[in-house]
């Protein structure tokens, strides 16, 4: 492709994105497709020879984006909703042109060096710690990951070198994200040795049951070496009681992880620093900016005030990435699986200059209203009722009926094509489960998942 022919395609290619997000709408949420048939409608085999763009372009609209999901549209509001702002967007494009790869400072310092400076900003506008130490991985599931390899170091130095952490024991509470589990298996810890702490009636870890889990262990042999707590669990967004588990952790001598990889982002709002006390205490941290701060994906930020640990974890260093040592030369290899590193800084960085502290927590406060408001029309209708406290911007909620009744309602609502929520099970029963976290997202949008809701749900109630 020839410079003109990349600016030819390239304003083509802005012009599609900027009327894609203008009119995101005339898009279903959810893809009317079935699985197998993307797959179907594409060649078997790759071209021998190469294409004219028109052509990719053309099949990207009439196949790719008809089979998306699409997480930009203002009516998705399941799971953790998010989106891509046009300013993440553009971040993106300049980063894949310079397409620098952060391994090391002197590879890329712009990776390095923005990195630490947007950590930087983003922490003291969240009320952080100033001496942590950020870096960025991909998501919540590899930060964590690191934090539990963190805390292996941090209990059994000799875990690395003897390729097992056998006897240690994670504890974590029952409504978690899976991730935690998961990032025990991968740095040989195992599933079997990842406690559930029981939750309270808004499911909360409950701190004394921790402490009686982690005296049991004791007493059978084996060693406890990390606790997560939750800050806006993945289900209820449930926040966990951090600075009692934080004494317990003190008491035991055990590495604390904060897993807020979504209300991390809350932590601008002044009126929702009580959700974050005794985080200060953590040995970890994550949060993700691109679940609610208007960032693309990927983006998930790893606080720690132990850097030492975390790098004697993961520092390897062959004979060709040796480098002269400089005290403000910060080599992001070390503290990590991952080698090459994307400029994940830099749309991030875009991000926060457009929009601004104020911006930001304008963006986030409207969506915890959208949320409240949902929250207060759901509980004045006698048919519907709140499954967890409303916390953030995210809503449980269930029809008074079976969970056929639910299951039914919500596949009736997500059928319409102009909203997507989610589902959970809280207390054994099928929840319904709204999110607000999309930079479009209005009254509008959220009144029309009600009245969907509404329509769908029976006049009377068989319970």
């Amino acid at each position: 492709m020839t410079p003109e022919e990349f600016r030819h395609h390239g304003h083509l290619a802005i012009d599609w994105i900027a009327e894609f997000l203008e009119h995101v709408e005339r898009y279903p949420v959810l893809p009317p497709v079935k699985p197998g048939e993307l797959t179907d409608a594409l060649p078997r085999h790759g071209p021998e020879r190469g294409e004219p763009m028109e052509l990719i372009v053309a099949d990207f609209e009439r196949l790719i984006v008809p089979a998306s999901t699409q997480w930009n549209h203002p009516g998705f509001l399941a799971y953790f909703a998010n989106s891509s702002t046009p300013e993440g967007i553009l971040g993106e494009l300049y980063t894949a042109a310079l397409n620098g790869n952060g391994m090391l400072w002197k590879t890329s310092p712009a990776v390095t060096e923005l990195e630490q400076v947007t950590l930087r900003w983003l922490r003291q506008w969240s009320g952080l710690p100033e001496d942590w130490f950020g870096l960025i991985y991909d998501t919540a599931s590899t930060s964590s990951m690191h934090a539990i390899a963190a805390a292996r170091e941090a209990a059994d130095p000799e875990s690395r070198t003897k390729g097992t952490a056998r006897g240690l024991a994670v504890y974590t509470s029952e409504q978690s994200h899976s991730s935690i589990e998961k990032g025990a298996i991968a740095v040989g810890i195992g599933q079997d040795n990842v406690r559930k702490v029981p939750v309270d009636a808004e499911f909360r870890m409950r701190p004394e049951a921790l402490e009686e889990m982690i005296e049991r262990d004791l007493a059978a042999g084996l060693r406890p070496c990390c606790v997560t707590a939750t800050v806006g669990t993945t289900s209820t967004t449930s926040v966990d009681p951090v600075p009692a588990i934080a004494e317990i952790c003190r008491r035991h001598k055990l590495w604390l992880h904060v897993d807020a990889a979504y209300a991390g982002s809350a932590a601008l709002l002044p009126e929702f620093r009580w959700a974050f006390e005794g985080c200060d205490q953590a040995d970890s941290f994550v949060t993700n900016p691109h679940k609610w701060l208007l960032v693309p994906m990927d983006c998930s930020i790893f606080y720690t005030r132990r850097p030492e640990v975390l790098r004697r974890a993961f520092s390897l260093i062959p004979e060709y990435l040796v480098t002269q040592a400089d005290p403000r030369a910060v080599n992001l290899m070390d503290y990590g699986v991952p080698l090459g590193r994307r400029f994940r800084a830099l749309k991030l960085w875009f991000v926060l200059r457009s929009y601004g502290r104020e911006g930001l927590a304008a963006a986030l406060r409207e969506h915890v209203r959208l949320a409240q408001w949902f929250a207060g029309e759901v509980e004045a209708d006698t048919r519907f009722e709140l499954a967890a406290p409303a916390r953030f911007s995210v809503v449980n909620f269930r029809y008074k009926g079976s969970d056929e009744d639910n299951r039914r309602i919500l596949d009736e609502v997500n059928a319409a094509g102009d909203v997507f929520l989610s589902s959970t099970v809280l207390s054994g029963k099928y929840t319904m489960h709204l999110a607000v976290g999309n930079q479009f997202t209005g009254e509008r949008h959220v009144r029309r998942a009600l009245d969907l809701l509404r329509g769908a749900a029976p006049a009377g109630v068989s319970v």
